[in-house]
């Protein structure tokens, strides 16, 4: 999947000479917390979030430095603060460092750029104009979907535990020389031993995920690899 199949098109967007009361309602009111700052000409200009209106003069809440600290931040960095705590217009508060995608640009890379910066939306630009957005609530839609879709048919008991085998193989954390999978009726048996316990969770989501299975018993046991030593769940 990608960008253009999640994103949603219709974004509620500001200009740079939007005030901030402005912009802060339609956060509000569209219970959102970011907002695209476009140019006249549909350009991407920047984006203003909840976080730059934190430190705000009106709540108290501006950076405040002693004498010898002030010293060493110079005027600039002081004259900077003063500016995104007293800011009229969301120009002046902004970031104008964006980081965009394409409407091609692959989902895997797009929630990578989200966790990379630590961003909850993600601006879709197609030669410079703003042509959509990609938030977080996107994609948990798209899951969704995917989830509606994805159970198939019920399989088997036979092929069950040939598809449990073949996904436990692949993986690269799989036990597959020590672990084996019993089912009847849908109900799947896992039996064998483990060396680390994160593995019991992987190995019963891996049957879970299949359709036609009904429970998943866990028979695993838990052995420690430098001592031999079985331990309790």
């Amino acid at each position: 999947m990608n960008a253009r199949e999640i994103m949603s098109r219709r974004v509620i967007t500001v200009t740079p000479e939007t005030t901030i009361e402005e912009a802060i309602r339609l956060m509000l009111d569209h219970r959102i917390s970011g907002l695209p700052v476009v140019e006249a000409d549909g350009a991407l200009a920047g984006i203003v979030t909840e976080g730059d209106l934190l430190r705000r003069f009106e709540t108290g809440t501006d950076k405040r430095h002693s004498g010898w600290v002030s010293l060493l931040l110079g005027p600039g960095r002081l004259a900077a603060e003063y500016t995104r705590s007293h800011a009229h217009k969301v120009g002046e508060v902004m970031t104008t460092e964006v980081a965009s995608v394409s409407p091609e640009t692959p989902l895997a890379e797009v929630v990578e750029l989200m966790e990379d910066r630590h961003i909850k939306r993600v601006p879709v630009t197609d030669g410079g104009k703003l042509v959509g957005i990609v938030s977080r609530a996107n994609l948990v839609a798209a899951l969704a979907n995917q989830l509606a879709k994805d159970r198939g048919s019920p399989l088997s008991d036979d092929d069950i535990r040939r598809a449990i085998l073949a996904e436990i193989d692949k993986q690269p954390w799989g036990p597959r020389e020590s672990v084996d999978a019993v089912v009847r009726d849908g109900v799947v048996e896992l039996h064998g031993t483990i060396l680390d316990e994160r593995e019991r969770s992987a190995l019963i989501v891996a049957a879970e995920n299949l359709p036609g299975v009904k429970a998943v018993r866990d028979k695993l046991v838990w052995v420690e690899p430098n001592s031999g030593m079985v331990l309790p769940r």
